[in-house]
């Protein structure tokens, strides 16, 4: 078994889990904002409605990267880091309506960026 194999396995079950979870985020936005928060989050554009679309489609990006990952390679590598790099951002987004959970996904996401960064290109290299 080579080195860093068990991160890559981590960073593709993560941006998998990372997508059911998005797409799972945004249906719920969709169907019932006020599922999320009863308090009345601000946003800067937009409403839960509108980001529940964004979570929706990039739920969507987030497992096509998990696929790319798994095919391995430098594309599947970059793309994940990409993906994983974009949901930190997109969950820090997210944070007025559900913080707990955002902080815990976007610690996730930086996992993913370490096992992809670090361990991702080894196979191109043997």
């Amino acid at each position: 078994m080579e080195k860093g194999l068990g991160w890559i396995m981590f960073a593709w079950i993560m941006l998998i889990t990372a997508g059911v979870m998005n797409v799972i985020n945004g249906i719920v936005a969709l169907g019932n904002t006020s599922f999320w928060t009863d308090y009345g989050a601000v946003y800067v554009y937009g409403d839960l409605r509108t980001w529940g679309w964004i979570l929706l489609i990039w739920g969507i990006v987030l497992l096509i990267a998990a696929a790319s990952v798994y095919a391995g390679g430098q594309f599947g590598r970059w793309i994940g880091i990409i993906a994983a790099g974009v949901n930190v951002f997109m969950q820090m987004l997210f944070i007025p309506a559900y913080p707990f959970w955002a902080l815990f996904v976007m610690v996730l996401d930086i996992l993913v960026i370490y096992g992809l960064t670090v361990y991702g290109g080894q196979g191109e290299d043997a």
